[in-house]
């Protein structure tokens, strides 16, 4: 295992297809003394098998520059968001209005811990792209209600769509 955890730190700085061929030399080594190893011989295929289904993203961070080794940064981001809301909300779950709002709300709440952001900033620029926004957002808005309406009264909500599905669109 440290084996494997050093050739992933990558000191040397070596090129991908080097480390790639020092790992899957690291891992048929151990496959081969897999036998020898007793009680640990199930932690090998577990090992192994867990390498094999991360395998096709395991060395894409030696592939693009400043590409992250873990998606570590990504999970307190949004942790830090999520546990802003629920302290807001008072909810254990995720409140509907982030996941009607998230895209805004997630990106505005860690905006504005890393930068100081100023009303003339917050001034709207791009008049087309806020009402393409707010056209999104009104869909979900619309997806909601016909959630609520549905589990309200399912009879009802499913005479009308089928009223509306056999009322002809095009005049005769």
């Amino acid at each position: 295992m440290h084996q494997a955890a050093h050739i992933l730190a990558n000191d040397e700085q070596q090129e991908p297809a080097i480390l790639k061929q020092e790992y899957e030399q690291l891992l048929a080594t151990m496959k081969e003394q897999q036998d020898q190893l007793g009680e640990l011989a199930a932690s090998v295929a577990h090992f192994c098998k867990v390498t094999a289904s991360y395998w096709g993203g395991l060395f894409a961070c030696y592939q693009v520059k400043d590409l992250p080794r873990t998606n570590n940064g990504l999970e307190q981001y949004f942790g830090s968001a999520r546990h802003a809301e629920r302290r807001v909300t008072g909810r254990k779950r995720a409140s509907p209005a982030l996941v009607i709002r998230g895209a805004v709300r997630v990106v505005a709440a860690g905006a504005s811990r890393l930068l100081a952001i100023s009303a003339a900033q917050l001034r709207l620029t791009d008049l087309e792209q806020w009402r393409t926004l707010r056209q999104q957002l009104e869909y979900r808005h619309e997806a909601r209600r016909m959630q609520l309406r549905f589990r309200r009264d399912p009879d009802t909500y499913l005479q009308a769509l089928e009223q509306r599905l056999l009322t002809p669109s095009l005049p005769s």
